[in-house]
């Protein structure tokens, strides 16, 4: 006849089996990462109280965007759950009419103020708060990202100044960059940044305007230089 099993042993076995089942992890693949997490903290393990507020407090700090992967190890979720909370976040602002909004540019995630508040955010601008490009800086920017790759001597021809000295002005705040040389001639090549894209809020140069539009047509050009002539 085997022993009897004391009550109070079996408590202690059952107690240990449900904590071990508290802390039980598991792992969630986060594209070729794993992260490691429990079942029922979620929450504390991406050391947020939700996954709305930690990817808004990402977000809101962040000074370029984020794409989703960086996204989802930051906060410790799978990939689609980020995703799936990026587009209630949007759906969210729009709905709601915030001052700001929710854009996926140049491949990640960040706030924007909101089209409709332009005034107050322009009128922000010409108080100094923040530096400006000059009209130069802002003509040579637009040649290259129309002409890209180009070299400076090009973009000089263009716009029949010389642009040494904006280019190194667009390159040092990032809007330009290097990208190899002219296979004929040698010239250093330039393009835009991804940071370009950014500040102009675009996925990509494919959502530029199209140049056509803005052009004045054939008998007004005619009809400018002769007045400028004269």
């Amino acid at each position: 006849m085997s022993d009897p099993i004391a009550p109070d042993l079996v408590d202690s076995e059952a107690d240990d089996e449900m904590q071990l089942g508290v802390e039980r992890e598991v792992d969630v693949r986060v594209d070729d990462d794993v992260v490691d997490i429990t079942d029922d903290s979620m929450n504390e393990g991406m050391g947020a109280p939700s996954l709305a507020s930690a990817l808004e407090a990402l977000l809101l700090v962040t000074d370029e965007p984020l794409d989703v992967s960086m996204l989802a190890q930051l906060v410790r979720r799978p990939i689609p759950d980020v995703e799936a909370e990026l587009t209630a976040l949007v759906a969210d602002y729009d709905s709601s009419g915030r001052g700001f909004e929710l854009r996926e540019v140049a491949g990640g995630w960040r706030f924007y103020t909101r089209d409709t508040c332009r005034e107050v955010v322009e009128r922000f601008v010409r108080d100094g708060q923040l530096a400006r490009l000059t009209q130069a800086s802002l003509e040579t920017l637009a040649v290259v990202a129309y002409k890209q790759p180009v070299s400076r001597m090009r973009v000089s021809a263009i716009r029949g100044v010389n642009v040494d000295g904006v280019m190194r002005t667009l390159a040092s705040r990032g809007l330009v960059e290097e990208t190899g040389s002219d296979p004929e001639s040698g010239a250093i090549l330039y393009r835009t940044t991804a940071y370009f894209l950014e500040r102009l809020g675009l996925r990509s140069l494919d959502e530029l305007p199209e140049l056509a539009p803005l052009l004045p047509d054939p008998e007004s050009a005619e009809e400018f230089l002769h007045a400028s002539a004269n």
